[in-house]
């Protein structure tokens, strides 16, 4: 079959008949009209002729402008899907917009040499095909195959707003939990600027580099004894007051989006959890001996805990360092003035003296003994 035009590829019977690719493949249409061929995965290449004029739509061109009129072939997970570029068009500022808007001239996306375009790497075509439905009815509706969290990526990919206007799903818990992490996010966001940097600076301009902090709800009373404080460390804590917050740390899932932002703004040795903290005296009773002890009593709250030390190893390493002698700085001569051992000497009650010489150490060797002949022993 020759050629319809010299300035485009060949159609799709020629590429077909000369074994470029199998006359089978993969292949979603998604034209402004709908979804058709939706009954097969699969349809021969001479019946979609009708479809896009029996050529191949964009083969190798000098641009990746799609021209007014034509057809664009993504390929995503090893399936195509066809697709019109005028419904991303209406939607700049998502990814897919930006790929194929025609006012783009750098090259953002090249075809191969088929003339497809292949996109999102990593997304499988079930999660594509429903993100497509985006650019024709303004919503995503989530397959039941599909998790809230895989889609939830796949949108933040694609630059597709996730929020309760654009998402439908079926599974509301998994729904609801990704909105909840995006709120958890901002809201800790807030707290993190308004109450908890304030105390942090205040343990920075103090030397310390800790902060330990116990949120505290509003009606909490802290009474504590001048003279007999809480033994735990609880003085070198620091304290806020927020009923609000109180309630936003009972979720652990709170706190592990907590913990994740204060990684990446640098914080180091970070701990969320619930502790007990003590606000007033209870009782004060005698222990033995006459001493008072004052009992307190003690409340749950959330806390965190975080670290902006650097040298946090070295800190904690002590230098064991040789102290030189007043008298002798040469290590070595000082070693040598050190008097050998000397004989025991002994005095007997009569006046005489007697010098004991000085066991050899085990690695001496014994002193030459001459020893008398067996002959004259008697």
């Amino acid at each position: 079959m020759s050629r319809r035009n010299s300035d485009v590829g060949p159609n799709f019977t020629e590429m077909e008949s000369r074994g470029r690719f199998p006359a089978r493949m993969p292949v979603r249409n998604y034209l402004s009209g709908g979804e058709s061929h939706a009954h097969s995965k699969y349809f021969n290449f001479d019946k979609m002729e009708s479809a896009v004029t029996g050529t191949l739509t964009h083969h190798i061109t000098e641009t990746s402008s799609p021209r007014l009129g034509e057809r664009l072939t993504l390929v995503v997970d090893e399936t195509r899907f066809v697709v019109d570029p005028e419904l991303f068009k209406a939607h700049p500022n998502t990814m897919l917009g930006r790929m194929f808007t025609s006012s783009l001239e750098n090259n953002l996306i090249r075809p191969n040499e088929r003339g497809e375009f292949e996109v999102a790497e990593g997304i499988t075509a079930c999660v594509f095909r429903a993100i497509l439905d985006y650019y024709k009815t303004g919503y995503v509706r989530c397959p039941p195959s599909i998790t809230a969290q895989e889609l939830r990526e796949a949108c933040d990919y694609l630059l597709i707003p996730f929020d309760a206007n654009t998402i439908k799903c079926q599974n509301l818990r998994g729904f609801l939990h990704e909105l909840s992490n995006d709120g958890a996010r901002q809201q800790f966001d807030a707290y993190l600027e308004e109450l908890i940097l304030p105390q942090m600076v205040l343990c920075a301009q103090n030397g310390d580099r800790e902060c330990h902090i116990v949120i505290l709800v509003d009606e909490d009373v802290l009474d504590w004894d001048e003279d007999y404080p809480p033994q735990m460390g609880e003085e070198y804590s620091q304290t806020i007051h927020s009923t609000h917050m109180y309630r936003f740390f009972k979720y652990i899932e709170n706190r592990d989006v907590a913990k994740q932002v204060l990684k990446e703004r640098g914080l180091k040795k970070i701990r969320l959890g619930i502790e007990g903290y003590p606000t007033n005296k209870e009782k004060v009773r005698k222990r033995p001996g006459g001493r008072p002890e004052v009992i307190y009593n003690y409340v749950q709250r959330p806390f965190l805990h975080m670290s902006w030390e650097k040298e946090e190893n070295k800190s904690r390493h002590v230098d064991f360092q040789c102290v030189k002698s007043k008298s002798t700085t040469n290590l070595a001569a000082a070693a040598s003035e050190t008097p050998q051992d000397q004989g025991l000497v002994q005095q007997q009650q009569d006046g005489t003296i007697n010098v004991i010489p000085p066991q050899p150490s085990p690695s001496e060797p014994f002193p030459q003994v001459q020893l008398p002949p067996e002959g004259d022993a008697d």
